[in-house]
C-alpha cells in the first residue's frame, strides 16, 4: 500500500458486493440458502472484518469475491468491472497453511508470480523482499516441515502478497495457530499496514474472533446464520496501536456481544432458528453435557454468582464464539440460562443443576431435554409407541433433511444422542445405527 494512500468518502471502493445470495442444491431437489441479500463495499485504506460464526456464510462470501464462486443472486464488482472467475489483483491467505510440501519457502511464494509468467529476475527480486517483509529471511531453502505453524503461515502471507495485489482475503488466518503466535502475526501484520510497507490496497478479514476484529479492523460487519445475512455494521474509530486493556476497547468488544447475544426480533444472529411444525427441524448444536455442566457450574460460582458477563467468560476460559456461544444458546434453550445484552444468567433450575448431585443433575436434564428440546422428545414419542421400543436412525435422519442440509440432521441427531445418553432418556447403537429403550431411565 502506498504510504501516502489516505481512505476518504469520496474515494472509488475497491470492491462493490451488491444484494449477492447464494444458494446451494439439497438432495432433495430443494436449495439451501447459504448467503442472502449480502451487501458491502471496501475502499483504499480499509480493513473491513467479517464477524460471526461458522456457518454463517462469510468463507463462501470471500470466495464469491475471489471469483472461485458465483453469487446465485446479486452482485460482485471488483474496480467496477464484475467478479466472473478468478481476479487477477485479488489474494487470500488461507486458515490452513495450504503449502506445497515439496517444495521450498521461495519456490512456494514464487509460485504466484510463475503463473502469471513474470520475468525471472523479477520473480526473484519480488519473492525475497516478500520473504523478507515477512520476516522469514534466511529460510527460503526450508521445506514446510521444516517451519512452525506461525512460520508456515508467514510463507502463506509472502505468497498472497508477492503479487501486489490491491485486495487482500484473509480466512480465519491466525485461527490454527496457538494463542501467543497469532497474536505475534497480527501485531506484525498490523505494524507493516500501519507502516504502508504492504503492497496491497484494502483487507478483508473473516474471523469469529471478537477481540481479533476489534483489534484488526476499521469496520466490522456483524453476520447471521440461517442464511447467512449481514445484521449490523460497526465502525471502529479507536486510535492504532489498539490497547486490549483499554477502557474503549473493551466497551467495543462488550458491545458487539451485546449485539450478537440480542433477543429474536432487534435482528440478533446468534438465535436458535426453528420452522413451523413440530420442531424438530431446528439445527442443535453439537455441545457436549461436560461442556454444559462446566459452564453452569463456572457461572453459579464465585465471582459470578449466577451471572456473568460473556466477555469475561471468553476470556477467563479462553473461549472464541464458535467455543462459547453454542454452549451458551443450549443451555437457554434447556432452560437452564437466559442469554442476552452479552450476560449469561442462571436460571432458577439452572442454579439448582449446578448445586445437585450427579443422580439428580441426569434428571433434571432429563426432564428439561424432553420438556424443551423437541428432538429428543419425538424420538422418544416414537420409541415409546413402538411395540419394539427400537427405531432406526434413518427414520428421523430422513425427516430432518426435509428442512436442513445433510450434515445438520447428522450433527443435530449427534447432538441429542450424546444428550440422551447422559440424561438416560433413551440409548443408540452406533454400529446397527438404531434408537432403542434399552437402558431408559
Amino acid at each position: 500500500m502506498n504510504a501516502n494512500l489516505k481512505p476518504s468518502v469520496d474515494t472509488a471502493p475497491l470492491l462493490a458486493v451488491e444484494h449477492a445470495r447464494k444458494t446451494f442444491p439439497r438432495g432433495d431437489g430443494g436449495e439451501l440458502l447459504v448467503l442472502d441479500d449480502v451487501s458491502l463495499t471496501l475502499k483504499p485504506g480499509e480493513v473491513v472484518g467479517l464477524l460471526g460464526r461458522s456457518g454463517s456464510g462469510k468463507s463462501t462470501l470471500l470466495r464469491l469475491i475471489a471469483g472461485l464462486a458465483q453469487p446465485t443472486g446479486g452482485d460482485v464488482r471488483y474496480l467496477g468491472q464484475p467478479v466472473d472467475g478468478p481476479a487477477e489483483g485479488i489474494a487470500m491467505v488461507f486458515q490452513s497453511f495450504a503449502l506445497f510440501p515439496w517444495l521450498t519457502v521461495y519456490e512456494n511464494v514464487a509460485l504466484g508470480l510463475e503463473a502469471l509468467k513474470v520475468p525471472r529476475d523479477e520473480i526473484r527480486r519480488r519473492s525475497l523482499a516478500a520473504i523478507d517483509l515477512i520476516g522469514l529471511d534466511g529460510f527460503e531453502s526450508a521445506y514446510p516441515r521444516e517451519l512452525s505453524g506461525g512460520m508456515r503461515q508467514r510463507v502463506g502471507f509472502a505468497r498472497a502478497i508477492v503479487v501486489h495485489p490491491n485486495i487482500l482475503l484473509m480466512d480465519e488466518p491466525f485461527s490454527a495457530l496457538d494463542v501467543l503466535t497469532a497474536e505475534t502475526l497480527r501485531t506484525d501484520f498490523l505494524d507493516l499496514w500501519a507502516d504502508g510497507r504492504m503492497p496491497i490496497k484494502g483487507v478483508i478479514l473473516v474471523t469469529h474472533n471478537i477481540e481479533e476484529a476489534v483489534q484488526m479492523c476499521d469496520r466490522i460487519l456483524v453476520f447471521a446464520t440461517n442464511p447467512g445475512r449481514i445484521v449490523s455494521t460497526i465502525e471502529v474509530t479507536i486510535p492504532r496501536p489498539r490497547d486490549r486493556l483499554a477502557p474503549a476497547f473493551a466497551a467495543l468488544v462488550e458491545r458487539i456481544y451485546v449485539e450478537m447475544t440480542a433477543k429474536p426480533g432487534r435482528g440478533a444472529p446468534v438465535r436458535v432458528e426453528r420452522a413451523p411444525g413440530t420442531g424438530i427441524d431446528q439445527v442443535l448444536p453439537r455441545v457436549s453435557s461436560n461442556l454444559l455442566s462446566g459452564l453452569v457450574e463456572t457461572v453459579a460460582a464465585a465471582p459470578f454468582s449466577g451471572k456473568a458477563d460473556l466477555p469475561e467468560i471468553a476470556s477467563e476460559l479462553q473461549l472464541e464464539i464458535d467455543d462459547l456461544f453454542p454452549v451458551a444458546e443450549t443451555l437457554q434453550m434447556l432452560r437452564f440460562a437466559d442469554v442476552e445484552g452479552g450476560d449469561l444468567r442462571l436460571t432458577a433450575d439452572g442454579i439448582a443443576f449446578a448445586d445437585a448431585a450427579l443422580d439428580e443433575r441426569k434428571r433434571t436434564f432429563a426432564r428439561h431435554l424432553l420438556a424443551h428440546v423437541p428432538l429428543a422428545a419425538h424420538i422418544r414419542r416414537v420409541l415409546d409407541e413402538r411395540t419394539s421400543h427400537a427405531a432406526p436412525k434413518s427414520r428421523f435422519l430422513d425427516e430432518l433433511e426435509d428442512h436442513m442440509s445433510p450434515e445438520s440432521a447428522e450433527q443435530s441427531l449427534r447432538a441429542i444422542v450424546s444428550w440422551a445418553r447422559y440424561a438416560e432418556v433413551f440409548a443408540y447403537d452406533d454400529e446397527t445405527g438404531m434408537f432403542s429403550l434399552e437402558n431408559p431411565t
